[in-house]
């Protein structure tokens, strides 16, 4: 058996940062629900609103219907603030627009933590990463040493903060660490349900298409790694 260890759990507030509406619900928000349950409160920021995402759809309108989507999914983790910083989905750039409204996000938040997906080049093997995940991750771990900084952006959303402790990216090939969430796993299943006019226009056979055998094979062919039933694996990376 692989020794991973458990992410920390002694903190008390998350920001999750990510490009696009159901990101996170490709594992992450398993974790997220059982964080929440522990009486955690866990914020999510959108970079975008995920309006280039479904190609029959205008973006404006994609838009707006993705929105409610992540919000009702959103609810179903017991996640009740989400922003979407309106970023244009699909060009996302780490740059200093990125960097400044994620810190400002960070102030404005004061988390312990910040949780995010994979922002590596790959899933692994033939599974290239999108740019929009690997730019946000980048951009996510400069805003937090941005929002430190009282001389970056000064008044720009309140006082400089420098208490996030570590980063937890979901479903990195780089994962030395893991989330037990046999308890919470349906909540992300349900969760993920919830995206159901993304999901409905998907190509037959894409991954993730049906949220139910999808999020439950992952999460119990990783718990056979940690020893649990269903596990979500994240790379921890300390700030």
């Amino acid at each position: 058996m692989t020794e991973l260890s458990p992410v920390p759990e002694d903190w008390d507030r998350a920001l999750a940062v990510v490009a696009h509406p159901d990101d996170l619900e490709y594992g992450a928000a398993s974790a997220i629900a059982r964080w929440t349950a522990q009486g955690k409160e866990v914020r999510y920021c959108l970079v975008t609103s995920g309006e280039a995402g479904i190609d029959s759809m205008p973006p404006d309108e994609c838009a707006r219907v993705r929105q409610e989507e992540e919000r009702r999914s959103a609810a179903v983790v017991g996640v009740e603030v989400v922003h979407f910083l309106a970023h244009p989905d699909g060009l996302v750039m780490p740059d200093l627009v990125l960097r400044r409204d994620l810190a400002v996000e960070i102030r404005r938040c004061r988390p312990d933590v910040v949780v995010s997906i994979n922002f590596r080049e790959t899933f692994g093997p033939g599974a290239f990463n999108h740019a929009d995940h690997r730019n946000t991750g980048i951009a996510l771990l400069d805003a937090v040493r941005d929002a430190g900084n009282r001389w970056l952006w000064p008044g720009a959303g309140g006082d400089p903060w420098g208490g996030v402790r570590f980063a937890a990216f979901a479903n990195s090939p780089q994962s030395g660490h893991y989330v037990d969430v046999t308890a919470t796993i349906d909540k992300g299943v349900a969760s993920l349900e919830e995206h159901r006019v993304y999901l409905d226009a998907l190509p037959e056979g894409t991954n993730g298409k049906d949220p139910d055998a999808f999020l439950r094979g992952m999460a119990k062919d990783f718990g056979k790694v940690v020893g649990s039933e269903a596990a979500v694996p994240f790379e921890v990376i300390p700030l």
